[in-house]
């Protein structure tokens, strides 16, 4: 079995609970990824990979989007430590900022479309 559908019942109804509770820039990268809107990439938002709820994944390609707010700042050691284990996993892990999401929507979306060729070049 796939390792992001590994995830425990209560990190499923966590990753429930946070779809309907997206950030305001979480939502405008919601809208920009979904419908396959970045070079045909499908995109699931606050899905669950095994014990964590990443933001964004494109499963198919095995790439995490992660938009970090304030409160990352008091979370780098857990966030640190899961990026390890996502990598550690075979996921890629693209970070942004609240900022750069609600300043440069198109940079983002760029840098993601760019991430997802990387990756199928190299294959």
């Amino acid at each position: 079995m796939p390792t992001e559908w590994r995830a425990s019942k209560p990190i499923k109804q966590a990753a429930r609970e946070l779809r309907s509770a997206l950030t305001p820039a979480e939502r405008r990268l919601w809208l920009a990824l979904r419908r396959k809107q970045v070079s045909g990439l499908r995109f699931r938002r606050q899905h669950p990979i095994e014990h964590f709820v990443v933001d964004f994944c494109c499963v198919e390609e095995r790439l995490v989007v992660e938009v970090d707010g304030d409160v990352h700042r008091y979370t780098e050691d857990y966030d640190r430590a899961r990026q390890d284990w996502l990598e550690a996993n075979g996921y890629r892990v693209l970070r942004f900022t609240n900022t750069d999401v609600m300043d440069n929507l198109s940079g983002v979306a760029e840098a993601i479309r760019q991430a997802a060729y990387k990756r199928t070049d190299s294959e």
